[in-house]
């Protein structure tokens, strides 16, 4: 077969791939194996980002005069994090409250906070939500000193704290007290 004309460059021109070769379908593979990797990359960003964004939120809302915190007192910082979609939740719903507006404004959000927060409740009344250890001083320590981008996961030390964990404090102090009773 002759060969094609030379261009400026030096170099070949491209020859048109018939769809059905063995080079159709590998460059179909490649193509499909680089849209796999873009999309789990973009996975990856995000789950770090929501991961990165609840540390924010716990090294933002440690009391600064505790040394560590009880099991007790993380569940009760776990609920208030749980909590802190409400004030938007009820700016969504006086903003859909007020007459002579159709349909609801802001509704997409509303729906995807709601979800977000049964999923997190779900998580805490089953097996446990993940929070960084605030239980043992030394991790509380470091999480405080610690630059939040610059945690890998290898360096972060979690804990698991759910709603057994609360009732098994509140059942551990009650049967103290009727010990001392």
């Amino acid at each position: 077969m002759p060969k094609l004309p030379k261009t400026k460059g030096g170099k070949q021109e491209k020859k048109a791939v018939h769809p059905y070769s063995r080079k159709a379908a590998q460059l179909a593979r490649e193509a499909h194996k680089q849209d796999k990797k873009e999309k789990l990359k973009t996975e990856k960003a995000l789950r770090l980002s929501i991961i990165g964004e609840k540390l924010q939120w716990f090294q933002s809302h440690l009391d600064p005069n505790k040394t560590d915190y009880t099991k007790k007192e993380a569940c009760e910082l776990i609920e208030e994090y749980m909590e802190r979609f409400n004030a938007e939740l009820e700016q969504i719903e006086l903003r859909n409250s007020i007459k002579g507006r159709q349909g609801r404004q802001h509704g997409s959000r509303e729906a995807v906070i709601k979800q977000t927060m049964e999923r997190e409740r779900q998580l805490y009344e089953g097996y446990g939500i993940e929070i960084p250890d605030i239980v043992n001083s030394k991790h509380l320590k470091f999480f405080r000193m610690s630059n939040l981008k610059v945690l890998s996961s290898s360096q972060r030390n979690h804990r698991c704290c759910s709603v057994q964990d609360e009732v098994n404090t509140w059942m551990l102090i009650h049967t103290a007290v009727e010990e001392i009773i």
